[in-house]
């Protein structure tokens, strides 16, 4: 590693040590399918694809008066006490015949420490001065399914990062939607490993758990980043623990340029057939009880156990075990003819 590299990597370690401790553990996939409770509750076979993690209570409607943490009987996240569910759309890479393959994922390494993961992603929590946990029955989306403009879209809370390191062990780069991440997925043979981050509002009405759009009732603090969020606006003035995803899609069996579109479009695209511009992240609060909110209180760090507030880690063959059936069923995997969207898939 080099020593600018460490030093970004300390420097985002110090700026959290700063704000106190944060959480962050991995969530193995727990399902990937055509559903979206939040934006389309209750229908199959939804307009594009996404890959789901955490509780097996997670369904197509998505009751807000449910305990998800009394339905489910597994969570795909290694804390026992988060049922919560998180999604993202599915990475998708298109060869030069115009075919279709889900890129996979992989656990992130990083200066904290290895996570493992059965596909899925990475979870933070990151808290800032007084922070209120979030309530039963909130939810929230971050992000844009249908844009098509990155000038839209805010760096520090949305990028991409060209991973050039062979594995996720190495660490590249500094803090979080910094240096040279993009909006743009990244397109270039170096690239062995594409990170997704999406970062997500930090402050709330402090009255509506949701809203029409599952973001008005939300808004983006002061800060630029993964620094908990910054000073919340009057209109938002209830400080949340900042969510950030991270993705690390494995494409070092997709770097060979003679594989890619001969027209020289991005062979990398999300499951609305958009790139980056479009990347975004859905939550659905799943915790016991108020196991969140000690969890804050008591600065509880990592994915490590914290009896002060009941949390305890699974071991990652327990939690990858979690998985779910599909309900919009359909085959995704392998070569596609065309991406799921509103049509079946179909295999190549």
């Amino acid at each position: 590693m080099q020593w600018a590299t460490l030093a970004a990597a300390a420097l985002f370690a110090q700026n959290v040590a700063a704000q106190g401790s944060m959480l962050r553990f991995a969530c193995s996939q727990l399902v990937v399918e055509r559903v979206d409770p939040l934006v389309n509750p209750g229908m199959k076979f939804t307009p594009h694809l996404h890959q789901i993690v955490g509780g097996n209570a997670f369904n197509i409607t998505m009751d807000p008066e449910a305990d998800l943490f009394a339905k489910s009987s597994c969570t795909s996240c290694s804390f026992k006490q988060d049922t919560s569910n998180y999604w993202t759309a599915v990475m998708f890479f298109k060869n030069k015949a115009g075919q279709y393959k889900r890129v996979p994922q992989t656990g992130n390494g990083g200066p904290q420490g290895k996570l493992f993961n059965d596909g899925g992603l990475d979870i933070y929590y990151i808290p800032s001065g007084k922070t209120t946990a979030f309530k039963k029955g909130f939810r929230m989306l971050a992000g844009a399914a249908g844009n098509t403009d990155s000038s839209k879209v805010k760096l520090s809370n949305i990028c991409h990062r060209c991973w050039t390191s062979p594995n996720e062990g190495t660490f590249v780069g500094g803090a979080p939607c910094s240096g040279t991440d993009t909006v743009a997925i990244p397109a270039d043979t170096k690239c062995k490993m594409i990170r997704q981050t999406i970062i997500f509002p930090t402050c709330w009405d402090g009255k509506n758990l949701d809203s029409p759009n599952h973001q008005d009732h939300v808004a983006y603090g002061q800060g630029s980043g993964a620094n908990g969020g910054g000073a919340c606006p009057s209109t938002h003035p209830v400080k949340l623990p900042q969510i950030m995803y991270e993705l690390m899609w494995n494409v070092t069996d997709m770097s060979n340029k003679a594989d890619w579109p001969t027209d020289g479009s991005n062979p990398f695209v999300y499951s609305m057939n958009i790139g980056g511009s479009a990347a975004h992240g859905d939550y659905v609060f799943g915790w016991k009880d108020n196991s969140l909110q000690l969890a804050m209180d008591n600065n509880c760090n990592l994915n490590g156990d914290c009896p002060k507030a009941g949390l305890t880690k699974q071991a990652d063959s327990v939690y990858s075990a979690c998985k779910k059936p599909q309900q919009a069923v359909e085959s995704v995997d392998g070569w596609l003819k065309a991406m799921p969207l509103g049509e079946m898939a179909i295999k190549a």
